[in-house]
């Protein structure tokens, strides 16, 4: 037979209510503190009409036409930026060649051009880094084109965290 005292009976009472009590989440973890660099990528959005004013008037300065941001084009754009970014891959053809795209998006019809970039927080800076490169610079450049789609893809775990397309064409 075994013999309880009132202190071990409180302290098996105490044991057993602790067992019972519902376990509380932990604390949850402070905030990240995003860089400078992060939160500059993280707010870069491209305003297609203000980018087809800014190449346009690029092209005015080399006797081109304007050109001017079309809806179509635009989907057709950040559907190569957003596989950029997805893939973390600077490419033209993440997603297959431009040729390619174009069939598969029902735009065969097009005479098209491609920019892809990545790592520029602002649309002045990819328009300038463009114009530096000279394959970049041509489709700038290029007469015949007179529609664009722009488009910006975010990706904060990626090496460049900002993805562009540009696709302009006829």
């Amino acid at each position: 037979m075994f013999k309880y005292t009132s202190r071990a009976i409180f302290l098996a009472a105490i044991l057993l209510l602790a067992a019972c009590a519902e376990k509380q989440a932990p604390p949850p973890a402070p905030p990240v503190e995003m860089t400078d660099r992060e939160r500059r990528a993280s707010e870069v959005h491209v305003d297609p009409a203000a980018a087809a004013d800014m190449i346009s008037q690029y092209r005015r300065e080399h006797a081109l036409g304007a050109v001017q941001a079309d809806p179509v084009l635009q989907k057709f754009a950040q559907a190569q930026a957003n596989a950029m970014a997805s893939h973390d891959l600077l490419s033209h053809e993440v997603n297959g060649n431009l040729t390619a795209r174009l069939e598969a998006a029902h735009l065969a019809g097009l005479t098209a051009v491609e920019n892809v970039s990545a790592g520029y927080f602002s649309l002045p800076d990819v328009v300038a880094g463009w114009r530096r490169s000279p394959d970049h610079n041509a489709n700038l450049l290029d007469p015949p084109v007179r529609h664009i789609g722009i488009a910006t893809a975010y990706a904060p775990g990626t090496r460049y965290k900002v993805y562009w397309a540009l696709v302009m064409s006829d």
